[in-house]
This record gives structure tokens, C-alpha cells and sequence, in this order.
């Protein structure tokens, strides 16, 4: 799934889809009212709390010994918990000098404590992850045409890694902290939450995504994320697993471009590695370009390539290249297979080549775009 993923479309780069208004609501909004429900808030608070409570002790203390008015008593308060040494308003008595000398040892008091408990706060764990989350919601916030994997079980872990490796943007989205701390080990982008949950979705850019990968344990988890995600985003091509019979009817139904059975695929392989071993293996050696230099590609053509119009035969792809071009998709979906000398390429034609590597990279570079990708599975 993970070669099907990395090959659907042209690889050359595509115009972002316009940020939706709820899309931006959900990424950007601060949530305001949890922060102060946090550990962190409760303490910052207490801070708050307490400066509040030594300002109003200081000055109905100045007013009830020292008869100041409310403005000369805030300010006398002010200075002195400041410590910042200016004159009295009026001169200070006995009770009033005693009083003064409390407030000060409150006020540098407080100061250690305050001092002591930002340390805190700042070693606290709970303030590294608000970090880390607020660090993930900048980095969401620039993705574009990347993927979502929903699951990152035995099939999305290898799947995302196998696109992290080819530096196609993934996000993934999980709920099971076990596997979060995984994800974080390797540093991939990751939303703490359930796919199902249409807001998640949205916030890991489902708007601007150019794909979405839906590989949760349940089937019928997978048939809602696909039915949700196609609502958010019609132009989104949507891979799902299917586990059990029938499923993967409604998947499609739901919305779902591609749905791979892992057992069912399993049980083919094993069967074709019986019955045709030897193209197997080279299928096999194609495809994952391990052990020999030969590898095959899928390529898009775009409209400004000096490929369009011209046919195989005088395109010189066999004979500059030396690459073998086994089918012809074209942009409405017919396959050519074998191609014969005299067929044309068009505009938005997937070209379905086989040869070296360099080759490979060297005719994408030079006919097809210039920021041209190879694929090198690893």
C-alpha cells in the first residue's frame, strides 16, 4: 500500500487546496479554559492569587494604622513590596514602621517563593509537552498535499515509515499512548486522538492533504473515517484496509479510492510465489530495488513536457534511456498495455516504466520536471 501510495498521481508538485474557516478555527484556537484547568494554570494562579492578597493586606493595613487614603495607601504598598526605596507619602509612626517591616519580609518572601515555583514550572514536564504540542500545530499549520495515516498498528507503521523514508509529508493520527511513545522516538508528526473524530481530521489539514490512509484495527472504524474524510474533501484519494468479507464493498461505497485486504493479498502472494516463482521474484526485485539495479516507476506527464504529442517510437526513451515502457495510463483512466511504436503521449498520460535506477531518475529529470523524485523504496 505504501508503493501505491507514494506512486497514485503526478510527482511533481500540485496547488494546495484554499484553508477552510473551520479548518483555521480548529488549528489556531487556544484553548483558554483548559490551560487554566492544567496543573500549570492552577499554579500560576496560586502566583496570582497571592500577589492579589499581599497588595490588599499592604494597603488596609496603610489605611486602618496609618489613615492613608486608598490611593496613598496602594502606592506606599506598591513601592515597598517593590522595594523600589522611595519616600513615605507621610511619616510613619512606630505601628507604621513595624507594619512596613512585616510587609517587606512578606513581599521578599514571596519573591523566593514565586522564584521557586516558575522553577518548577519550567522543569515540569507538563510544560515541555504544552511546548511540544504548540511546536505541532505550527508544523500542521505549513503542511501541504501530504498524508494522514489513521493507525499506526503493525500495516500504518509500516506505511508511514516507508513514506517518512521517501520524505513524502505523513501525519498520523493515534489514541494509544503506548504507540504515541513510539512515534515520538521517531520524530514524526502525530495528532493524540481519535481518527473518528471529524475536528482531529481537520486538524491535521484533511483540506489541504493530498491523501489519507485509513488502517485502524476495526472495519468498522475504517468505513466511518473514509465516509468522514470523504465529506471534508472530495478530491482526496483515500486508501483503507479491509480485514473481513464484505467490507470492502462499503468502503468504496463510503468513499474510498483504493481498499487492500491484507489477508486476501497475503494469501495471493503466497499463491503466486507457487505457481509463478520465478516472476515473483522479479516483480518482487522491480519493486523494491534491493539486489540489483533495475526498478519500476510510475511517471505523469505534464502539460509543458516535450513529450506531449510525440509518439514512443521518436520519443527516444528506449534508445537515449534505454528504459522499457510496459503500459499507459491515460488521464481518463484507460490502460495501454505493451504499447505499440506509434502510440501518442498526452497530457496527464501515467507512464509505467522499467529500467536502471539512474535512468529512471535521469529521463524523470530531464523530460518530465525538474524537482522530479525517484522512488527507492527502503
Amino acid at each position: 500500500m505504501a508503493d501505491n501510495l507514494f506512486r497514485q498521481g503526478s510527482l511533481c508538485p500540485a496547488l494546495p487546496p484554499p484553508r477552510t474557516w473551520l479548518e483555521r478555527k480548529i488549528v489556531k484556537k487556544i484553548p483558554i479554559k483548559k490551560f487554566w484547568n492544567s496543573v500549570i494554570g492552577q499554579r500560576i494562579a496560586v502566583i496570582i492569587a497571592i500577589s492579589i492578597a499581599l497588595v490588599c493586606f499592604g494597603t488596609a493595613g496603610y489605611m486602618l494604622l496609618q489613615h492613608y487614603t486608598f490611593i496613598e495607601a496602594l502606592y506606599m504598598t506598591i513601592i515597598t513590596l517593590s522595594t523600589v526605596g522611595f519616600s513615605e507619602v507621610h511619616p510613619l509612626d512606630s505601628e507604621g514602621m513595624i507594619f512596613t517591616i512585616v510587609l517587606i519580609l512578606m513581599g521578599v518572601g514571596f519573591a523566593g517563593f514565586a522564584l521557586a515555583y516558575f522553577s518548577q514550572i519550567m522543569l515540569d514536564a507538563e510544560i515541555l509537552d504544552a511546548y511540544r504540542r504548540r511546536k505541532l500545530i505550527r508544523k500542521l499549520d505549513r503542511m501541504e498535499n501530504h498524508y494522514i495515516v489513521c493507525g499506526y498498528g503493525r500495516m500504518g507503521e509500516i506505511i508511514a515509515d516507508r513514506l517518512h523514508a521517501q520524505k513524502v509529508p505523513v501525519v498520523i493520527i493515534e489514541s494509544d499512548e503506548p504507540t504515541l511513545a513510539r512515534i515520538r522516538e521517531k520524530n514524526l508528526v502525530h495528532l493524540s486522538g481519535d481518527a473518528k473524530e471529524e475536528e482531529n481530521l481537520i486538524a491535521a489539514g484533511v483540506a489541504r492533504a493530498k491523501g489519507l490512509v485509513s488502517v485502524v484495527a476495526k472495519d468498522s472504524e475504517n468505513v466511518f473515517i473514509v465516509l468522514t474524510a470523504r465529506d471534508l474533501n472530495k478530491e482526496l484519494q483515500i486508501f483503507a484496509r479491509a480485514s473481513s468479507p464484505g467490507t470492502e464493498k462499503r468502503l468504496l461505497k463510503a468513499g474510498a479510492n483504493r481498499v487492500v485486504s491484507p489477508y486476501a493479498f497475503g494469501a495471493t502472494r503466497i499463491a503466486l510465489n507457487i505457481l509463478r516463482p520465478t516472476v515473483t521474484d522479479f516483480l518482487e526485485l522491480a519493486l523494491s530495488g534491493e539486489g540489483m539495479g533495475l526498478s519500476m516507476e510510475e511517471m505523469t506527464i505534464p502539460a509543458h513536457s516535450k513529450l506531449v504529442g510525440s509518439d514512443l517510437a521518436a520519443s527516444g526513451i528506449r534508445n537515449n534511456y534505454n528504459l522499457i515502457i510496459v503500459a499507459i495510463k491515460r488521464a481518463e483512466g484507460t490502460m495501454v498495455f505493451n504499447p505499440l511504436p506509434g502510440e501518442k503521449f498526452h497530457a496527464g498520460d501515467t507512464l509505467v516504466a522499467i529500467g536502471a535506477v539512474e535512468s529512471l531518475a535521469r529521463f524523470g529529470s530531464e523530460i518530465l520536471c525538474e524537482n522530479y523524485q525517484l522512488f527507492t523504496p527502503g
